[in-house]
């Protein structure tokens, strides 16, 4: 038997037991694919994240739902990156530093700033907007059980990837974003035919004027049925708002979690080539809830 060093860490937050909880083995060396699965099993997280040596970036990342790995996952990183800061791997005495990690779909870059308080920010570089298939509106309003005429007028629900294939849903506002109540078993059919990962439900409405959007993020076939605050989804949707020209700032916060009571906030970025998006980093805080260690 091998013990692990483990930590569970609340991801776009700074107060404990908000934000999205991720589970970071901080050196995975030694662990293969079906131990990694099953340690993401027995977290029951939306993902845990493992890390290893890399020839090619700082570090080598891989991300696990409790059923499968996934290639780019934004919450994670930004748990993982303050686990290896909070650890003293990651040197931030200068109040800042760059580091790469080796993910399943490249080596991307990762920003770290430390304030005078002592609070850590995580910025993660994701991969070049990629729009992919559209999917039929009356379909996708179904599976949510809410109406065609709860979503966005003229708007597309389209498959968007920013490193891992998400369905973009606009709503028209907060009350149809409450009111989603999904049949995964027809999201699950969606997903597969989509061939998306995960579905991601937003408006422009937000509980907060600072912020520009609210989302929720659902998975029938990855993980836990909703996710609190999802980085990736939320680098995707940034995407999404600038290639339709709802949201046409270069950076600015969302909010997510707050109907399941977890609440977060997601800061975003966008680079762009007049409508077209080319560069995403999307960026957020977090605090360590649980230190221990596992068994193998």
């Amino acid at each position: 038997m091998t013990e692990y060093s483990i930590v569970v860490v609340d991801a776009f937050t700074q107060e404990r037991y908000a934000g999205n909880p991720c589970a970071v083995v901080s050196r995975a060396d030694g662990l293969d694919d079906v131990r990694m699965q099953a340690i993401a099993r027995e977290m029951n997280l939306s993902e845990t994240a493992f890390v290893f040596p890399s020839s090619n970036a700082t570090f080598r990342v891989r991300f696990f739902t409790p059923q499968k790995e996934i290639p780019l996952a934004g919450h994670p990183t930004i748990a993982t990156m303050f686990t290896l800061a909070d650890e003293g791997r990651i040197d931030l005495s200068s109040g800042r530093a760059r580091v790469t990690q080796e993910l399943n779909v490249g080596v991307l870059p990762v920003d770290l700033e430390r304030d005078a308080a002592g609070n850590v920010r995580v910025v993660m570089t994701q991969a070049r907007p990629e729009f992919a298939r559209r999917m039929d509106r009356a379909t996708v309003a179904q599976a949510l059980g809410i109406g065609v005429d709860d979503l966005l007028p003229d708007m597309p629900v389209q498959v968007v990837s920013t490193g891992t294939p998400q369905c973009m849903v606009p709503v028209r506002s907060l009350e149809s974003l409450r009111r989603i109540r999904p049949d995964y078993g027809h999201l699950a059919d969606l997903e597969n035919t989509g061939r998306f990962f995960s579905l991601h439900a937003f408006t422009l409405e937000t509980l907060d004027p600072a912020n520009r959007a609210h989302s929720r993020h659902f998975l029938a076939n990855g993980g836990p049925l909703e996710d609190p605050v999802t980085g990736s989804a939320s680098g995707a949707m940034a995407a999404y708002l600038w290639m339709y020209g709802l949201v046409r700032s270069p950076a600015y916060t969302v909010e997510q979690g707050h109907l399941m009571g977890r609440p977060g906030v997601v800061a975003v970025e966008v680079d762009a080539e007049g409508d077209e998006p080319t560069g995403i980093r999307i960026a957020g805080s977090a605090v360590t809830v649980l230190r221990g260690t596992i068994t193998v």
